[in-house]
């Protein structure tokens, strides 16, 4: 049964107040659930950067630029999707942002059905994300009910290893405690063979 996936955040960051108004009624009146903020401190302060999301960031802000409130959500390696509104003098800075990783930019004034468009995928992205995020939990959670003992046996497994041989590995470890914790493996971890469980190993970096 796969999780529920959790719901999206969508924050619009910019220091003219008269935007974010504008910006939060347009996003609610389509059913978005937005958190405005008027500075990038406050943002950073106040959000959680390793909840998936997205981000309408201004790149010019009264405090921090946006280019900056960019650069410490990678360094903290947040999943949230970043696009960035950007003044007619400002188009390049934007350009470069979108090469760094931010989804993309949009020029001010933006037309609405634009915004929304550009809103839309942008929270499609983040979707995904949160999906992979959940399922990289899940199995980290299945991961961590083996034992170390069936751990070191599962990816040697994962390997192509034969019971034998992981036995020899292992020494010293008979053969049929190693049949026991391969059969443990699969039992714990919803999985069939060694092709599976390479995967799954692979998959979510374990």
């Amino acid at each position: 049964m796969k999780p529920n996936p959790l719901p999206l955040n969508l924050y619009v960051v910019d220091d003219d107040e008269a935007v974010r108004r504008s910006l939060g009624l347009l996003l609610l009146s389509r059913g978005h659930a937005v958190q405005a903020f008027a500075s990038g401190e406050a943002f950073l302060a106040g959000v959680d950067p390793q909840r998936p999301g997205c981000a309408i960031l201004d790149l010019r802000l009264g405090d921090i630029s946006g280019l900056q409130v960019f650069e410490t959500l990678r360094a903290q390696q947040s999943p949230l999707v970043v696009v960035f509104l950007s003044g007619h003098g400002d188009i390049a800075m934007a350009v470069e942002a979108v090469q760094q990783g931010a989804f993309g930019w949009l020029e001010k004034p933006c037309n609405d059905e634009r915004l929304l468009a550009s809103v839309a995928q942008a929270l499609q992205k983040a979707s995904a994300i949160a999906a992979e995020q959940q399922a990289r939990q899940a199995a980290q959670a299945l991961w961590s009910k083996l034992t170390p003992r069936e751990m070191q046996v599962a990816r040697l497994v994962a390997e192509g290893k034969p019971n034998k041989r992981i036995a020899l590995d292992l020494a010293p470890l008979e053969l049929r405690t190693v049949e026991t914790h391969r059969a443990h493996v699969f039992a714990k971890l919803g999985l069939s063979n060694s092709h599976e469980l390479e995967r799954f190993l692979r998959e979510h970096a374990l």
